[in-house]
């Protein structure tokens, strides 16, 4: 059957010629502005343009307050942190009454955060002002505004990850933003079609980065503790149910040296239990009456092991959930303060049940290779590590990626290690500072140039520490006729999108309809 003639009727070809008009137009204004920008820095420079912050405020007193802003926002934020874990411990002591006497909970005695929030006050506050001055600066100097303006600017102002001293947590930080802004690049590639990873269509490929990321993290705490900080090292022993000299004595063997059975014997006579087990100083595997010895049945233990981490890590995650909301987003919290107590409580539940199966699942795991193996291997911790690591599909699909892009620095930051400790890469002093450098001036570009490039929550935040005064990055030289018609096209293009939308959604609803009745 022949095609049929498609007759256009007068009114919708008048609407697509008037459509060709608005865009031809459209492209031709903004031709217009991007040369007007390019000559920016020609002539006496009077089309300079405009700084980003309020005209009747000077560069100097705008960066100023933009670092006491951001400095007693974050200050903030960690000494409210602080407190609610101190409310915590004194609950679960329960002295109930002992929460309204200030002298108990916030005394320095108790509460030591002082000079820590201090020194991240320091970071995000002089980050904060000192890019501002340096991108009115640029802007004045140049004569124009380019991206390279804000890579420069964010390079320099990231020399304030100097006020940690710290240099592990220097270079963990500097290790997540380059995972950051690895993501951004990637992203940006790939919304061109310029470039994209096999399988990054994949539902659970953040599950999957994941997984990875926990392997090396759960190897390197077993086999090579000391590549991992101080500080996520304590926190992975404490929320786990194996003792320290547990961990020695499993490395030992797997090493294939001997055990230390004094350090051993010590720990199990702590426990009540030194008759029970038999002692080797060469042992082909550390048996489950050693990594265990309160209990005799592996599936109880882990079901212990679960159910203690979730009594000791839902303050935390309860309050890395309440606080920061509460300081960063104080209106939303004063219009509704029961529900966003709610959500609080229900994402920290859902966090806290994340990590408890991860703990069960790890332990599960070793214990499994005890009862079919006879011979202890380093790679089981890694293949645990990967497994348990699942337990993440109990999050959020937007929590995932977050999770695994906070993992993975720390991974990288072991396997860094590891690397120079058997001389493979060049240990050289400062390179993390370097590279926070470099990695923040690539996220100032993309949050001001391609901020669909970045996650939601990233941008976000950025934007809340910069005291919301990144506008848009290459404003008009004036609000022009020119720039009010844009606005005014732009909004209309808007409206006509979402009645489509609507359109599409209803016509779908219906359908949907039709097929259910048809059953």
């Amino acid at each position: 059957m022949a095609p049929q003639p498609i007759y256009k009727t007068p009114d919708a070809e008048a609407e697509r010629r008037l459509r060709e008009a608005e865009e031809r137009l459209r492209e031709a204004i903004e031709e217009l502005q991007r040369r007007q920008r390019t000559r920016g820095g020609s002539g006496d420079g009077s089309s300079l343009p405009p700084c980003d912050h309020a005209g009747d405020e000077s560069c100097v007193a705008n960066a100023i307050g933009n670092l006491c802003q951001s400095f007693l926002l974050s200050y903030g934020v960690r000494v409210g942190i602080g407190i609610l874990l101190r409310a915590f411990k004194l609950a679960r002591g329960q002295s109930y009454s002992s929460l309204l006497d200030l002298k108990q909970l916030v005394s320095e005695k108790d509460l030591i955060v002082r000079e820590e929030a201090c020194r991240i006050g320091l970071l995000f506050g002089g980050f904060t002002g000192s890019y501002h001055l340096l991108r009115c600066m640029l802007r004045k100097f140049r004569k124009k505004e380019t991206p390279f303006n804000a890579y420069l600017a964010g390079s320099i102002a990231g020399l304030s990850v100097l006020a940690l001293d710290d240099s592990n947590r220097r270079r963990t930080l500097a290790l997540y933003l380059l995972a950051r802004v690895a993501q951004c690049a990637y992203n940006s590639a790939k919304s061109k079609n310029k470039f994209h990873l096999w399988g990054s269509y994949w539902r659970h490929g953040d599950s999957l980065l994941f997984s990875l990321a926990c392997a090396q993290v759960m190897y390197s705490f077993v086999m090579r503790p000391e590549s991992l900080p101080k500080s996520y090292q304590d926190f992975i022993q404490k929320t786990g149910p194996v003792a320290k000299p547990v961990y020695k004595a499993v490395r030992d063997c797997c090493r294939g040296g001997p055990v230390d059975v004094a350090y051993i014997s010590a720990y199990l006579s702590s426990r009540g239990k030194l008759n029970d087990v038999k002692l080797e100083e060469f042992p082909s595997i550390i048996p489950c009456s050693i990594i265990h010895p309160d209990t005799d049945s592996c599936l109880g233990h882990n079901a212990k092991a679960a159910s203690a981490t979730f009594r000791k890590t839902f303050p935390l995650y309860f309050s890395l959930t309440f606080v920061p909301f509460v300081v960063l987003h104080l209106q939303k919290f004063m219009d509704s303060p029961a529900r966003t107590c709610w959500l609080a409580l229900k994402g920290a539940v859902r966090s806290t049940s994340f990590l408890s199966a991860f703990v069960g699942i790890f332990q599960g795991v070793i214990c499994v290779h005890r009862k079919i193996a006879s011979k202890d291997h380093k790679l089981v911790f890694w293949v645990a590590g990967a497994l348990s690591a699942l337990s993440v599909l109990l999050e959020k699909k937007a929590r995932r990626g977050e999770l695994a892009l906070y993992v993975l620095p720390r991974a990288g930051d072991s396997l860094w290690y590891i690397l120079v400790n058997r001389h493979l890469l060049p240990d050289v002093k400062n390179a993390e500072v370097a590279l926070f450098c470099a990695c923040m001036g690539g996220i100032m570009y993309y949050l001001e140039y391609e901020p669909d490039t970045m996650a939601p929550f990233l941008r976000g935040l950025i934007r809340r520490f910069l005291a919301s005064r990144i506008s848009n990055p290459n404003p008009p030289t004036s609000r022009s006729a020119s720039y009010t018609y844009l606005q005014t096209l732009d909004a209309m293009n808007k409206s006509k999108l979402e009645e489509s939308k609507q359109a599409e959604s209803s016509s779908s609803e219906k359908l949907n309809l039709e097929s259910i009745s048809g059953l």
